[in-house]
């Protein structure tokens, strides 16, 4: 599990459609093979380590539903270990399974912050909800708001300066992780997954 705080900006030095190597500093420090990283908000298994850099394996399931297929050798990518047993929780649960792909609309600076506006994919909209939580590149935000297919969330300076928002522009495609909370929830309520033997028929003869 991860928070969605951001450690330090990798930087790709080889990607296939099977394998990254990224190199790093900060989230190695006490890395070990078997770790998981966050790569741009994807859980990926750290393979092997070897002086400041680290590889990974990458999944056709993770090349088809992430950016992963956009990325090439000198991209930044987001890095985040997962989160220990005895860590701080500073963000939200983060899993580190991709939803959709999101596409920035527009990045604007408001002073004191940032907006950013972004696309989504409809299936995937109905979990975002104003001052919500979402994860746009394996970063933990707030949505400051949201419209039928569009939401927009307010960056920091600190956040925007120390993630690769900062190069971010408009076209650009984003992972996207919805709060898993919203999912757990909609198949607790949902009919057609309905296991608690409550129904219509039921609701009926009970006198609702």
């Amino acid at each position: 599990m991860f928070t969605g705080i951001i450690e330090e900006i990798g930087k790709i030095t080889t990607i296939t459609d099977k394998n990254i190597i990224i190199d790093a500093s900060e989230v190695l420090q006490d890395a070990k093979i078997g770790d998981s990283i966050a790569v741009n908000g994807v859980c990926l298994t750290v393979t092997n380590i070897e002086n400041q850099s680290f590889s990974a394996d990458i999944s056709p399931e993770t090349q088809k539903v992430t950016t992963f297929c956009k990325l090439k050798s000198g991209d930044r990518v987001n890095l985040e270990r997962a989160l220990p047993a005895n860590g701080r929780f500073g963000g939200h649960i983060v899993t580190g399974h991709i939803d959709s792909i999101g596409e920035i609309k527009s990045i604007s600076n408001a002073g004191n912050f940032y907006n950013i506006v972004l696309k989504l994919d409809k299936d995937n909209s109905k979990y975002v909800v104003k001052k919500g939580s979402i994860t746009i590149n394996g970063v933990s935000l707030t949505v400051a708001d949201e419209s039928m297919d569009t939401i927009t969330v307010a960056v920091i300076p600190h956040t925007f300066q120390n993630t690769t928002f900062k190069y971010l522009k408009n076209g650009d495609k984003v992972n996207i992780e919805t709060d898993i909370i919203s999912k757990y929830v909609e198949k607790f309520l949902s009919t057609r997954d309905n296991r608690t033997g409550i129904d219509m028929e039921f609701l009926i003869k009970n006198g609702f």
